[in-house]
């Protein structure tokens, strides 16, 4: 938040057009998620980053008002076409201005920088890898949507941490020792690769792609386009059919 005050990183506000105007933290430019997702290609990708002042060498903080769901599919992006410093803001705007902390109307516009492209294909999962990779030693995939959603239907062999057990009370993740406790308690080893996925564009499994970095987990990918295309290609589903009552918990 000092950075912030000091103008040291540039602020990304990842809400829709008309709530940036209401109100935003100072010096934030508006990005909103729906036009990264509708972008067609990396190279517009890339374009809708540099049209806000963004390089390659600027630290970026991306922030919401959704759990810090929006930011992270945001923040993920910027990894994924090759930024390399990037965080997320651990708060929510709704908490940052509960905080009684300085917000403006002022739209911030920055001169259009350069920014490259060098895609990260570690960060990311396709449906064919996501697809080889079931039941594979070594490798995990983990939902991250309500545990309803995924007693109904998940992709096969599956494990469910639902999103809401990765936030804090105040902040959008818990503390690293807590989601390190967490994760491991669902016999998930930092030893293992781990793929996220969640319902549609990736936003819920994106919050636990930063949660298992936060928690010490280095090999994490990111299923981006998630169960909603791997159901679109007819691809096998499971389900949880003698659910009891600790199958309908968080934990």
């Amino acid at each position: 938040m000092e950075a912030i005050r000091k103008k040291q990183v540039r602020v990304v506000d990842v809400r829709k057009t008309d709530e940036y105007s209401n109100d935003h933290i100072p010096t934030a430019v508006s990005i909103p998620l729906a036009d990264v997702l509708n972008a067609e290609g990396l190279e517009k990708v890339v374009e809708v980053f540099a049209n806000a002042g963004i390089d390659d060498d600027i630290h970026v903080v991306v922030y919401d008002d959704t759990f810090g769901a929006l930011a992270a599919r945001v923040a993920w992006t910027l990894e994924y076409i090759g930024h390399q410093n990037v965080s997320l803001l651990g708060v929510t705007y709704s908490t940052w201005k509960s905080m009684d902390l300085k917000t403006e109307r002022k739209k911030t516009v920055h001169p259009k920088k350069h920014h490259s492209l060098k895609v990260n294909n570690d960060i990311l999962a396709t449906v064919d890898y996501v697809n080889s990779s079931v039941g594979q030693d070594g490798k995990v995939l983990l939902d991250s949507r309500e545990r309803l959603n995924y007693l109904d239907h998940h992709i096969p062999k599956a494990v469910n941490i639902p999103w809401k057990t990765f936030s804090g009370e105040n902040s959008i993740l818990r503390s690293a020792e807590d989601l390190r406790r967490l994760v491991q308690n669902r016999g998930i080893s930092d030893s293992q690769e781990v793929i996220t996925y969640c319902g549609s564009v990736g936003t819920l499994s994106g919050l636990a792609y930063y949660a298992l970095l936060l928690a010490g987990y280095r090999n994490v990918k990111l299923y981006a386009k998630s169960l909603r295309e791997w159901k679109s290609m007819g691809l096998p589903t499971e389900v949880v059919k003698d659910a009891n009552y600790w199958d309908l918990s968080a934990g």
